[in-house]
């Protein structure tokens, strides 16, 4: 253990020791060559301090750019994908090609969905006259760089969002997809049905829906000259001519859709029961009809809670032989397509207030032309008797009104005419929120998209063509 004389002579000799360092470390300080160091590590710092500030403003710029550059992009992110829609023009499109913009889309490894040019929106003369239209996918870390980098090679960058809608078909064929049924009232599941306990009712339904075939019809002669209007007697009296409608025959389906595509274009679709409102619609934009081929349980002749061969042999296809009211049926499906589940049952309880129970004013006298009316001896005398309430129609009112379908409706809508019905619906369909408008083509028997201007303007065109040959033939026989 030191004793304190060894330990104060300890500390001398550390004083020492540290006195010796600190006068050769100042000479050390002080020798030309530490001053050089010395100064060269001031310096690296200053430069080292710049280059961080200088750092922190590039970084502060990129993300200031990145910012701008997705500012205004609108993307949905999934599984850490961003999908997009982008549309930009070239620069400089006179001396350079696109392949510069897609280079950028292959280096961030970004999938593209789909691919189209279009007539610029803002035509410039250093950029090109199309301007490119990409849906894509890119991973989410890599969008702000592939914006900024776009942006580079490209101007007017910016995205659109993707409107999403119900698909509906396109074609006529794909109607084959449009096979959605309604089971609410089949005879072997629902106990309120008339034909529930009817073993052998239930049977022939079956083999009907399977081979098609048709049964008979119950006519309401009758109740027609007095109830029903005009258009549904004339078209009923060339049925009778041209289409075997006979108390002696069973019309067939084929020879009455024959008549009806001469007559307005519509077709009948056999279909094995009660489709989906959408469905059902969707078939309407392409002028076909789905038609049921079973007939109602004789216990209850008067009225049926479902569509039977009555019910459309009778009610709807007198009506579809007139133009008008084919226009207006068509224009509630063409209506239809894309919109929400919201519209659609807007449209529907507007198709069950018109073509299924509607009446009209015809000389000034009350006349019944829905379907459900001319086909149903017992409501038809309901429909034009003093206990319903009658309505002006009117599509945004008719169109949340409730209807019941298991007996006789309280309420009905009176229109003046099939053109003034057809003005309102048309009105009506202006106002369903969709990204896009559609148009049928009875050529290709196809719905096309009117989804921007250039499609637009096509379509204009085979309208001018089509008034050019109008004037015409006016002037001709005038």
């Amino acid at each position: 253990m030191p004793t304190p004389n060894s330990s104060s002579a300890s500390s001398k000799g550390f004083r020492r020791a540290v006195s010796e360092l600190d006068s050769k470390q100042a000479e050390a300080i002080m020798s030309p060559q530490f001053i050089g160091r010395r100064q060269s590590l001031i310096e690296d710092a200053r430069k080292e301090r710049e280059a961080a500030a200088a750092a922190a403003a590039a970084a502060a710029t990129t993300a200031s750019v990145a910012a701008e550059s997705t500012e205004a992009i609108v993307f949905e992110e999934k599984d850490g994908m961003a999908l997009l829609n982008l549309l930009f023009t070239i620069k400089g499109a006179k001396t350079s090609s696109p392949s510069r913009a897609f280079k950028i889309f292959e280096t961030f490894e970004a999938k593209i969905h789909h691919l189209e040019t279009r007539p610029s929106k803002k035509p410039r003369e250093d950029s090109s006259d199309l301007e490119y239209f990409v849906r894509c996918e890119v991973h989410s870390s890599n969008l702000n760089t592939l914006i900024s980098s776009l942006k580079r090679v490209s101007e007017d960058v910016r995205s659109t969002k993707e409107d999403k809608f119900h698909w509906f078909p396109r074609k006529i064929s794909e109607l084959d997809r449009c096979h959605h049924l309604v089971t609410k009232f089949d005879p072997d599941l629902d106990l309120d049905h008339p034909g529930f306990s009817d073993q052998v009712y239930r049977q022939r339904r079956k083999m009907i829906a399977e081979i098609t075939s048709m049964h008979k019809l119950i006519y309401l002669f009758s109740l027609y000259p007095t109830h029903a209007c005009k258009e549904y007697l004339d078209a009923f009296h060339l049925l009778e001519r041209y289409s075997s409608y006979s108390e002696n025959n069973i019309p067939q389906l084929e020879d009455v859709s024959c008549f009806l595509k001469e007559r307005t274009g519509f077709q009948l679709r056999p279909v094995a029961g009660l489709l989906s409102a959408r469905d059902f619609l969707a078939s309407l934009a392409f002028r076909v009809f789905q038609c049921t081929q079973y007939i109602r349980h004789a216990s209850a002749p008067m009225h049926s809670p479902e569509p039977d061969c009555c019910h459309e042999l009778l009610g709807h296809v007198p009506m579809l032989a007139d133009k008008t009211f084919a226009q207006f049926s068509q224009d509630i499906g063409l209506a239809s397509l894309g919109a929400t589940d919201e519209e659609i049952e807007k449209l529907a309880t507007l198709y069950w207030f018109t073509v299924e129970f509607g009446l009209c004013k015809q000389n000034g006298v009350i006349k019944a032309y829905g379907a459900g009316l001319l086909s149903s001896y017992g409501e038809l005398i309901h429909s034009l008797s003093d206990e319903p309430e009658l309505r002006d129609f009117d599509p945004e009112s008719t169109a949340v009104q409730p209807y019941q379908d298991q007996t006789y409706q309280p309420v009905y809508f009176v229109s003046e005419s099939f053109s003034d019905a057809k003005a309102k619906l048309r009105a009506y369909a202006a106002h369903i929120k969709r990204p896009f408008s559609v148009k049928y083509d009875p050529y290709t028997y196809s719905i096309e998209l009117l989804d921007n201007p250039q499609k637009i303007r096509h379509s204009l065109k085979n309208v001018c063509d089509e008034f050019h040959s109008l004037i015409d033939a006016l002037n001709i026989i005038s």
